[in-house]
């Protein structure tokens, strides 16, 4: 069986593996449809390692995912072969205590696919643990349901503001987890998101949304723009999803008191704090790390209408030529935002 293998930084290879596929009675067998190239995997190829992550031996790519159900195990009764999936990343000792908190995401011991040392899916079949597959919605197709993956960051962080009503947030950063965390802003309430970044054509695709303010920061200050159409009072929730260092100077200069800061964007070094700033306003923070039961709600937005990821879905490259996608998204052309992998042979459900 062949997969897009990572051998080393800048080294990619499509080759043969002799990937094990045994499956447990509450798992499933899935043929693989589409698979997001995540900024990780981008981050894997350029550099060999995130932080304390880095790949010592070959290891699959690829994390956002969908795909059709070939098997299911003894123990499975909410799925059946031939139904259209996307899936989970991230499994979790099930008997963790983080899990039985339900913050399962927060388990030290959990298995992300593409996070060294465990494998990705970009293989023409992978086995997953039913709990963590779901099918998706008639409506909803194989490449929206591979993009639920980075909506579920963006719904998180939405979650960890408690955005109310009417809100005004703002997003720093309109890469992909900054575009969906700005859709996911609006889904949990937000009358207004005023979306930042220096990359006219990723502001570009929130042209036509009313709710959307976009700022070009290369020409206007971010705080000018906040304080205008807000009166001066401030955001109600500033979302930091650009991990850039830079992004948290005067950043809480956006936020009217009492206000929320939720950290979604991974800076690469330590990050400096104004605390008297954060104390003269009771400024309250929060932070993500990937999700925790948020895939059923992305699918249920998506299959709605009220959140539309297609226009975020750039472009989109057969397996077969999927060295070439990784170095188009390492590339990091202003007009991709999101570059998907599709394997050869469609497949619909039966």
């Amino acid at each position: 069986m062949k997969a897009l293998v990572l051998e080393k930084a800048h080294e990619l290879r499509l080759r043969d593996v002799d990937l094990p596929l045994d499956m447990g009675p509450r798992d499933v067998k899935i043929r693989m449809h589409t698979v997001g190239v995540c900024g990780s995997d981008v981050h894997y190829y350029q550099h060999g390692g995130i932080g304390p992550y880095v790949v010592d031996e070959p290891m699959i790519l690829g994390h956002e995912a969908s795909g059709v159900v070939a098997e299911v195990g003894a123990e499975v009764t909410h799925l059946k072969p031939g139904d259209r999936v996307c899936m989970e990343p991230g499994i979790p000792r099930m008997d963790s205590r983080a899990t039985l908190e339900g913050i399962y995401n927060l388990d030290p011991a959990v298995r992300f696919w593409a996070t060294p040392p465990i494998h990705g899916c970009l293989t023409p079949f992978v086995v997953h643990p039913a709990a963590f597959t779901f099918r998706l919605p008639d409506n909803v197709s194989f490449g929206e349901g591979a993009i639920v993956e980075p909506l579920a960051i963006g719904l998180q962080a939405a979650k960890k503001a408690a955005l109310k009503p009417g809100d005004v947030a703002v997003v720093i950063g309109a890469g992909t987890i900054g575009a969906m965390t700005a859709l996911a802003a609006l889904a949990g309430g937000a009358a207004r998101v005023i979306l930042a970044d220096l990359v006219p054509e990723k502001l570009a695709l929130f042209a036509d949304n009313p709710a959307v303010t976009t700022v070009d920061v290369r020409n206007t200050k971010l705080a000018d723009t906040v304080k205008a159409l807000t009166d001066g009072w401030g955001a109600n929730v500033v979302f930091e999803a650009s991990g850039s260092a830079r992004a948290f100077d005067d950043i809480f200069e956006l936020l009217c008191p009492g206000g929320c800061l939720v950290m979604v964007g991974i800076p690469a070094a330590k990050v400096a704090f104004d605390i008297v700033a954060i104390q003269a306003k009771e400024a309250r923070i929060e932070s993500v790390f990937r999700y925790a039961n948020i895939f059923p709600r992305a699918l249920a937005l998506i299959a709605s209408g009220q959140v539309d990821v297609k226009p975020f879905i750039s472009r989109t490259f057969a397996f077969e030529d999927g060295i070439k996608a990784f170095e188009e998204a390492a590339a990091g052309r202003a007009t991709d935002v999101k570059i998907q992998i599709e394997f050869a042979e469609p497949v619909t459900s039966s």
